[in-house]
């Protein structure tokens, strides 16, 4: 039991920098004291003491603003960051080295008991404030959940989900698309990748401006040639004709994000 909290405390002490000693995490961070009493609950839960569990967690919500399902099942090192508003359900699994910041629920899309109705986390599953994870489904290893995000498919390892409804941005090279290389945890899941419907946008807007300069310099020739023929072929230049650039793409991408 002291190997567990300690290695609790150790993982707050990792991944949150206003964290100064293990005694301000001991005391100070709800997250912490919410695992330890789900611990007691879940222990509960499964001997047959449903209500003992259930009660268990409903003091635990009340003190630390933490609602974990005393079934719900959670692994090591799981850090619970602010975590205010958080909601675990029944039948949620949650990987080790996981974190959760405030607002996210586990939630789930059936109401038939003994289905699994809630998302399992893989291992170093990060789900950023106001996540919705919603279904029996599976997020990957190393998994990104964006702020806000809805996810109601899953995710595949590696990869960051973020809009509503959830869009994939898949990892690279096998690896996640963290913001920072070291250490590996990004706090939030802030990503480097942008929206895949940006990206979609940029690639649109990048062609069209690539387009209008093939046919820019196409109108030149034509206009040369023109020149050099008789008089009576001069005329081949329509009036109208775009014989200069004014697609505004460094604008268009402005506005999209870019």
């Amino acid at each position: 039991m002291f190997s567990r909290l300690r290695s609790d405390i150790q993982c707050i002490l990792d991944r949150d920098p206003a964290a100064r000693t293990a005694w301000e995490a001991l005391t100070c961070y709800p997250g912490l004291h919410a695992l330890v009493l789900h611990r007691r609950a879940h222990w509960c839960w499964n001997h047959g003491f449903k209500w003992l569990g259930r009660f268990i967690s409903h003091v635990s919500r009340w003190a630390t603003g933490i609602e974990i399902h005393p079934g719900a099942k959670i692994g090591e090192r799981v850090f619970f960051d602010h975590a205010m508003g958080v909601v675990v359900g029944e039948t949620a699994e949650i990987g080790d080295g996981c974190t959760i910041y405030q607002g996210v629920t586990l939630g789930g899309t059936s109401l038939y008991k003994g289905a699994k109705r809630h998302p399992t986390l893989g291992r170093d599953v990060v789900v950023s404030a106001g996540a919705k994870v919603l279904g029996g489904f599976v997020v990957g290893d190393g998994a990104k959940i964006g702020s806000n995000a809805v996810v109601i498919k899953p995710v595949p390892a590696g990869a960051t989900a973020v809009g509503i409804p959830a869009r994939i941005i898949p990892s690279k090279m096998g690896e996640s698309a963290d913001v920072t290389t070291s250490p590996k945890f990004s706090a939030y899941g802030i990503t480097l990748d942008d929206d895949p419907i940006g990206q979609a946008m940029k690639g649109l807007i990048d062609n069209a401006s690539s387009q209008e300069h093939q046919i820019a310099l196409l109108w030149q020739a034509i206009e040369k040639l023109s020149g050099s023929q008789t008089a009576m072929n001069k005329d081949c230049v329509p009036k109208d004709a775009a014989l200069t650039e004014t697609f505004e793409a460094d604008k268009l991408n402005q506005l999209v994000g870019k």
